[in-house]
């Protein structure tokens, strides 16, 4: 996300952009410890405003703290790739030990079946957010497993949520959405008007 931060810090944000111990601590946990001890920590639950912008399985953890916390402060919120309603793919390798190595005790939990932990998480009421989806796979075999329109890891209506203020699809893969200079021009412009430019995109990977 540094190059999504560094923009956002160019248009005048104070921007907190961190890594969590996502393979080895429960979601759960971290939304109920770690993201609000990080926002008292930096002073941003008493900020004028607190946006947030999540990549992929970081939409899933602030579904999470959302549902128990909501700060007084909450701005706009932006979703890019999240797997709103699981992901295949997570399904398909829940039990496959590579997987679990390089995403822990959490990716397993965001399939599709009856352990998907975002299917046990409801809408988000009256929240200005907005989700970016990914349209371009770059492995056909993660494409064949979904079986439907995605960005190689997670299915386009996969992303979408009840509430939701705007969505948008760019042709771009799951892994490199957030580091994209469409996504980032998007980004700003909903934390900026709470739309997403409905305009063409550049063609990208």
């Amino acid at each position: 996300m540094a190059r999504l931060a560094s923009s956002l810090r160019r248009d005048g944000y104070r921007v907190i952009n961190v890594s969590y111990p996502s393979r080895s601590v429960p979601l759960e946990e971290l939304a109920a410890t770690w993201l609000p001890d990080l926002l008292r920590a930096h002073k941003a639950d008493t900020a004028p405003r607190l946006h947030v912008v999540t990549h992929s399985m970081g939409g899933i953890l602030l579904r999470l703290y959302l549902r128990d916390h909501r700060p007084a402060n909450l701005g706009r919120l932006v979703m890019i790739a999240p797997p709103n309603h699981g992901s295949e793919v997570a399904e398909k390798l829940r039990n496959n030990c590579l997987f679990h190595l390089f995403t822990g005790k959490n990716g397993r939990r965001l399939g599709t079946g009856p352990e998907s932990l975002p299917l046990t998480l409801g809408p988000l009421e009256n929240t200005d957010l907005g989700i970016i989806a990914g349209s371009r796979s770059l492995n056909p075999l993660f494409s064949a497993w979904i079986g439907r329109p995605s960005d190689g890891k997670v299915a386009i209506e996969s992303t979408k949520l009840e509430g939701m203020s705007d969505h948008l699809v760019l042709p771009i893969s799951h892994t490199w959405l957030q580091y994209r200079t469409p996504v980032i021009t998007q980004v700003a412009a909903f934390l900026r008007d709470g739309k997403f430019h409905q305009s063409t995109a550049p063609d990208a990977l």
